[in-house]
């Protein structure tokens, strides 16, 4: 099924804006994709011819890219996209108890979403949040220091209906399609809400403000902090 004449006339639109940013149109694929997956909640095949013609590329050269980067889906997923950390630090920290609990509890897997459509499930391999391990994210915003019972609470609370707020980053979540045209390069006005980062992650910028050290001059000729001594060793 095509898009209807009012839905291209706007993604038109939207493509022209992100186009125009890039020295050469091919550069602005990635945001394109975010911007079909916006309106159709994947990236589907019209989806796929939209940003083709739109770049002058073939609909195999953008397959390959959409199949490429795991954050473009293929098929439907949920308005609520949860992903476990399964990594290394997460694993051990308990996620993949939570993975395993969680997808018993919503009864899907890897890339699957509930019948009722509202929340789907990811294994992610790294959400570059160690400092808050085990870590999950709903349409890529953060939820730090998981247990089971607080991710099974968390997808119930999500298809319930019920306000959920993110560790960090925005007061509340938006929906899948929602997150997806932010990625394309369009604000939601509400990057600057909630805690931007945690205690955990400025720790070494604190130590290293009150033992008076700086990153060494780009000719690599400055002093760096001392090796050892009561200071460094007093922050650990």
């Amino acid at each position: 099924m095509s898009y209807s004449v009012e839905t291209r006339q706007r993604l038109e639109r939207d493509a022209k804006e992100i186009i125009a940013r890039y020295p050469k149109p091919r550069s602005a694929l990635l945001p394109l994709l975010h911007l079909v997956q916006s309106e159709d909640g994947y990236i589907s095949q019209d989806g796929i011819e939209f940003c083709a013609e739109q770049l002058g590329i073939t609909p195999a050269q953008v397959t390959g890219v959409a199949t490429f980067y795991t954050m473009y889906k293929r098929r439907p997923v949920g308005e609520y996209h949860v992903g476990v950390c399964i990594n290394t630090l997460c694993a051990v920290m308990g996620g993949d108890q939570i993975w395993e609990e969680l997808s018993e509890h919503l009864g899907v897997g890897h890339d699957e979403a509930t019948e009722d459509g509202k929340v789907s499930l990811e294994r992610i391999e790294c959400n570059a949040a160690c400092d808050f391990a085990p870590v999950m994210t709903v349409n890529w915003e953060f939820f730090d220091n998981m247990t089971p019972e607080k991710a099974k609470k968390l997808v119930d609370d999500l298809r319930a209906g019920k306000e959920v707020r993110p560790t960090r980053g925005p007061d509340k979540l938006c929906t899948w399609k929602e997150a997806s045209r932010i990625l394309a390069g369009f604000p939601d006005g509400r990057a600057h809400e909630g805690v931007q980062a945690g205690p955990e992650s400025l720790r070494g910028l604190e130590v290293a403000k009150r033992n008076g050290w700086t990153a060494p001059p780009a000719d690599g000729d400055g002093e760096g902090p001392a090796e050892s001594g009561s200071q460094e060793g007093g922050d650990q």
